[in-house]
C-alpha cells in the first residue's frame, strides 16, 4: 500500500506502507542507532513520536520480546529506508512488520531517510502526518498537522498502581515517568527490591515505604509541564534520601531546584553520543533519547555543579548536587540498547544507599 509522510514545513515523502495501515499525527524525530530497534520501539520516551531510523536497513533480526523495554511499543510511527524481508535470528519471536501490525503501529519505507534527516537537522523537529492509500488530501493533512498539539506523555506512560520487583535487601522507590525495564533490571541485579510508583505519587506515600533510595526514571515530553511532579521532587530533595535521576528525572530534579530547561533543535537520540566527565576528563559513549536539556546558565552553583557535558553541543549531561545525596544524568547508563560504559553509575547509587554492587 502506498503511504505519504507530510511535514509541517510542506516537505513530503512518498513510500510504501508497512505495519498497521492507520493514519497518524506525530512529532517526527530521528535516531542514529545502527541496531536496537526493539528497545527503541518499546521505549516509553518515544510516546507520541514518529521515529526516523538513519541506518538504511531495519528488521533483519526481527523482534525478540525479551529485549523489550515495555510490554508494547510506544512510538506513534516508524519511518525507515528499507525493511528487511527476512528476520534471521535464533531469538526472533516475530518479524518487524508482523509486530507492528499486532500493535497497530504504522510504518513507511522506501523513502530517502538521509534527506529527511537533513531536513530535521536544518529545520528542527517538526510535526508530521503519515497517511495511507493511493489518494490522500494533502490540504486536509496540512490542516490537521497545524492543529496538532504534541501531548505531554508522562501521565500516559506511567503505571497506575505501585508494583514490586526483586527481593533484595536494599529498597528503592522508582518514580515512573516512563521507565525502561532495564533500569529495574539494573537495580534488582544489584540486590534491590524496587517499588515502582506512579508519576504523581505524593511524597508521603513514598516516605511511608521507608526506601533506602529514590530512582527517577526517563520519560516523554516537556519536563516543565510536569508541575505536580516537580513539586513532589522538592520534598524528595529536602528529605536527604539518596536519589539517582536519569533523563526526564534529571530534568525534573533540576527544575525542582530552580534551574530551567529548553528544547533542543532536533534532540539527542542514538546509542553513539560522546559525553565527557568533567572531573576525570574522560569521554564515554552513551545511549540517549531526549529533546530537552537543562539550561547550564540557570543552575545555582551553590546547589549543583555540572558533572558531564555533551561533546557534540556542550549541553548539560549530568549534575552533582552539593548536598552529596543526589546526582543525575541526561543519558542512559542502563543503555539497552547501547554501550554499557556508564553502568558504574548504578554502583555509585548503591554506595550512597549503603548497599552492594555487581
Amino acid at each position: 500500500m502506498k503511504a505519504l509522510l507530510l511535514l509541517e514545513n510542506g516537505m513530503a515523502f512518498e513510500g510504501q506502507g508497512f505495519g498497521e495501515p492507520r493514519d497518524v499525527l506525530c512529532e517526527v524525530v530521528f535516531n542514529s542507532a545502527m541496531c536496537g530497534y526493539t528497545e527503541l520501539l518499546t521505549d516509553p520516551s518515544y510516546a507520541g513520536q514518529g521515529v526516523v531510523m538513519t541506518y538504511p536497513m531495519i528488521g533483519n533480526y526481527g523482534i525478540c520480546y525479551e529485549d523489550a523495554e515495555a510490554g508494547h511499543p510506544w512510538v506513534e510511527a516508524f519511518i525507515v529506508h528499507s525493511v528487511s524481508g527476512i528476520a534471521s535470528n535464533f531469538r526472533c519471536d516475530i518479524d518487524l512488520d508482523g509486530y507492528l501490525k499486532s500493535n497497530r503501529i504504522p510504518g513507511i519505507s522506501g523513502i530517502d531517510t538521509r534527506a529527511l534527516t537533513r531536513c530535521l537537522r536544518e529545520s528542527g523537529t517538526m510535526r508530521g502526518m503519515l497517511c495511507f492509500g493511493d489518494q490522500v488530501d494533502r490540504d486536509e493533512m496540512k490542516r490537521k498537522i497545524a492543529a496538532h498539539v504534541v501531548p505531554n506523555g508522562v501521565s500516559q506512560v506511567s503505571i497506575r498502581k505501585p508494583r514490586d520487583y526483586g527481593n533484595g535487601s536494599v529498597k528503592v522507590a522508582l518514580l515512573d515517568y516512563g521507565t525502561k525495564e532495564n533500569i529495574i533490571r539494573s537495580l534488582t541485579r544489584r540486590g534491590c527490591t524496587v517499588r515502582r510508583f506512579p508519576n504523581d505519587t505524593p511524597f508521603e506515600e513514598i516516605k511511608a515505604w521507608n526506601p533506602d533510595g529514590v530512582m527517577l526514571s526517563n520519560g516523554p515530553g516537556d519536563p516543565q509541564a510536569c508541575v505536580k511532579e516537580i513539586a513532589e521532587l522538592k520534598r524528595v530533595y529536602e528529605s536527604g534520601i539518596p536519589t539517582f535521576a536519569i533523563c526526564m528525572g534529571h530534568q525534573l530534579m533540576a527544575l525542582s531546584q530552580g534551574a530551567n530547561t529548553y528544547k533542543l533543535k532536533y534532540g539527542h537520540r542514538g546509542i553513539n553520543h560522546p559525553v565527557k566527565e568533567l572531573k576525570s576528563n574522560r569521554v564515554y559513549i552513551t545511549s540517549q533519547n531526549h529533546g530537552y536539556v537543562v539550561d547550564a546558565g540557570t543552575i545555582d552553583s551553590s546547589v549543583a555543579e555540572v558533572s558531564y557535558i555533551s561533546m557534540n553541543d556542550r549541553s548539560v549531561e549530568g549534575l552533582d548536587y552539593k548536598n552529596g545525596r543526589v546526582f543525575s544524568v541526561q543519558f542512559h547508563p542502563e543503555a539497552c540498547s547501547g554501550p554499557l560504559d556508564t553502568g558504574f553509575l548504578f554502583d555509585r547509587f548503591m554506595d550512597l544507599m549503603g548497599g552492594g554492587r555487581v
